[in-house]
């Protein structure tokens, strides 16, 4: 791997389709377009070629991923060599990308956007939670997670690498402690809000940092009555505590409701109702007795994981749609997102209008937005444009 690999880097030589990919700033290639294999294992840093010899990159090398090659750099190794200084520059960078945000919990490295594909770094407050999607960032996460630790003084370093991301790269799922103490509770500020969460097993890294933003921004806009469903640990429903007469907050799964109840205890939010409940039915059912509400928020988890899957999710994403449009008085404002990737804005947005077709309420969009700052999308990459959060008011 990289410097230790030893003389000339293994070569892969690549079809003129995937070598047009790499040159037209996109950071992979399919296994398809792989006509010569290195000698070489997976993970291992190689030099990339195009039908003719001609130089196209150094990628990281997989074996039995559908992804065969991630792209670490357009250059041949003889103009930038790939090593471990190499990974410490790259890893350096992508902190210093976020110096400017001010949040205690945050996204330091993203992937792709950052240069390092198949590596997620998120951090909340002193310690941090390794994710590796790609088979070259799993074999390197011992040697990643000892220089994030030097470079940001970390006293922990967690690993979650139990998503379902690790079955399609062919990967064994596992949660650990690589570095520091073995306690995994974290606990962490978002704007007036103290929230605690455990590192191993919570959902993603132990929180939505993606959604961030998007709590402040509804506890900036939210009013009056207010209803928060598949809350999750609170990062909505607390946010938007701090401006609304009250809000219900509805979450299914039993250990996210009890953690969702202690975030508000701790934060003393007396106008918060915690209920444990499958968010489709009570929002029939508030529909059914009459309830109205000058807020909603719509967050619900990813619902197109399958390959069949868009086709139905937006289906889900329309009742649901359909039913916060009617528990909103006029006026309201409806906060719906969609975290599934297979899901694109502008499909996410027609399902959206459709909805309101439905029950013939013209809407205002106010804002069309994505995941926080910290976490961007790749330009030429759709696939990194996985958040749609739009805010709305039904008129």
């Amino acid at each position: 791997m990289t410097a230790a690999q030893g003389g000339a880097l293994p070569t892969v030589r690549v079809s003129a389709d995937g070598a047009r990919a790499l040159r037209h700033l996109r950071p992979w290639v399919w296994r398809k377009d792989v006509l010569e294999a290195p000698a070489a294992p997976g993970g291992w840093v190689v030099a990339v070629v195009d039908p003719r010899g001609q130089p196209a990159g150094q990628a990281l090398w997989a074996e039995k991923s559908p992804l065969a090659l991630r792209l670490l750099t357009r250059r041949p190794p003889s103009e930038e060599p790939v090593d471990a200084a190499w990974f410490r520059a790259r890893l350096q960078a992508s902190i210093a990308r976020r110096a400017s945000c001010g949040r205690e919990s945050l996204r330091l490295v993203h992937g792709e956007a950052d240069g390092l594909p198949g590596l997620f770094v998120d951090r909340y407050r002193d310690r941090l939670v390794i994710q590796t999607l790609s088979e070259g960032m799993d074999t390197r996460k011992e040697g990643l997670a000892a220089t994030l630790e030097e470079l940001t003084g970390a006293t922990q370093v967690v690993c979650r690498d139990d998503g379902s991301g690790r079955d399609f790269e062919q990967l064994p799922r596992e949660t650990r402690v690589l570095r520091g103490p073995r306690e995994t509770e974290a606990e962490w500020r978002e704007g007036d809000s103290v929230f605690r969460t455990d590192l191993l097993h919570g959902m993603k890294t132990g929180a939505f940092l993606d959604q961030a933003e998007n709590h402040l921004r509804a506890g900036e806009l939210g009013r009056g009555r207010a209803l928060d469903a598949f809350s999750y640990h609170g990062g909505f429903a607390l946010a938007l505590s701090a401006r609304c007469d009250s809000v219900l907050a509805l979450e299914q799964d039993p250990a996210a409701v009890a953690r969702l109840r202690e975030n508000v205890q701790r934060n003393g939010r007396r106008n918060v109702e915690a209920r444990e409940a499958n968010a489709f039915d009570v929002l029939h059912q508030l529909d059914r007795d009459g309830e109205r509400y000058d807020t909603v928020v719509l967050d619900p988890p990813g619902l197109a994981k399958r390959k069949e899957g868009p086709r139905t999710a937006m289906r889900a994403y329309r009742e649901l749609n359909v039913r916060a449009l009617r528990l909103l008085r006029s006026g309201g404002l409806l906060v719906t997102c969609s975290c599934s990737g297979k899901v694109k804005p502008p499909d996410f947005e027609e399902m959206l209008l459709g909805a309101a077709d439905d029950v013939r309420r013209p809407v205002q969009i106010l804002e069309r937005r994505g995941p926080a700052a910290d976490h961007p999308a790749l330009g030429g990459l759709p696939e990194t444009e996985y958040l749609k959060a739009f805010f709305v008011r039904p008129l």
